[in-house]
């Protein structure tokens, strides 16, 4: 039997499949954090002087971050752009007290909650690189890195792979985009899963998974669902 956290790992995956704007992903990624017993995840990414940003941290922070450029003395970004491997944190000690920003940064996140964390670091080539996190406000999280630790380095690997596509997806008109459950029940139809199946596996009823397959099928403006199953390969909607 699995367990919950290989449990939240598995929805993990099918959400980043299916996900095709920031907001997905993001959804994806602190749904996946709570299931794992930490309280936010964070992915960075560093490409040339350009960042981006992916995380389910609070806004106020995010917004503080940015404000104050933390990226350039943040001591779990620094790690990242160096190591190779995952490695966990404390914000306490990860920071450097007699550097004036750096105790800024540290004073800042611990008054946001943010205590202790997981880091894996990504290389991409030529000077690039990211970092997946996945924080706690939880000092004793740090007790359970090692347990969660292999998860917690696939799913950075799946993350980077899928967010590096956002930029690709062709976006449909609004009144065209599918909810979240049409992209589901269409990436178990791509696997050849009937109706019944689909419902089985995401716990809902055959009519209610039909529903979202034609409704699918009509905003693509499709006459079969191997037409939309296609139609959504195609608009990148399905990976």
């Amino acid at each position: 039997m699995i367990t919950s956290r290989e449990k939240a790992f598995f929805e993990y995956v099918d959400a980043i499949q299916i996900a095709d704007d920031e907001k997905g992903f993001e959804a994806a990624g602190g749904r996946l954090a709570r299931g794992l017993g930490f309280k936010w995840f964070a992915y960075l990414r560093r490409d040339c002087d350009a960042t981006k940003i992916l995380t389910s941290y609070p806004v106020a922070w995010v917004r503080r971050y940015v404000e104050a450029d933390y990226q350039k003395v943040d001591p779990v970004v620094r790690r990242a752009h160096l190591d190779n491997d995952l490695f966990g944190w404390a914000v306490t000690s990860a920071s450097n007290r007699k550097d004036c920003r750096q105790r800024c940064f540290r004073n800042d996140a611990m008054a946001f909650g943010i205590s202790t964390g997981v880091t894996v670091p990504i290389k991409c080539g030529f000077g690039r690189f990211a970092a997946f996190t996945m924080a706690s406000s939880d000092e004793s999280q740090r007790a359970v890195i090692e347990e969660v630790a292999l998860l917690v380095r696939v799913a950075a690997l799946y993350f980077h792979a899928r967010c590096s596509d956002i930029d690709k997806i062709k976006r449909l008109p609004s009144d065209r985009q599918l909810t979240q459950r049409e992209r589901l029940c269409l990436a178990w139809a791509a696997q050849g899963k009937t109706v019944t199946d689909t419902a089985l596996l995401m716990s809902i009823s055959p009519r209610t998974v039909s529903f979202h397959l034609n409704n699918a099928r009509a905003k693509l403006n499709c006459s079969t669902i191997a037409h939309c199953v296609a139609e959504a390969f195609r608009h990148k909607i399905l990976a």
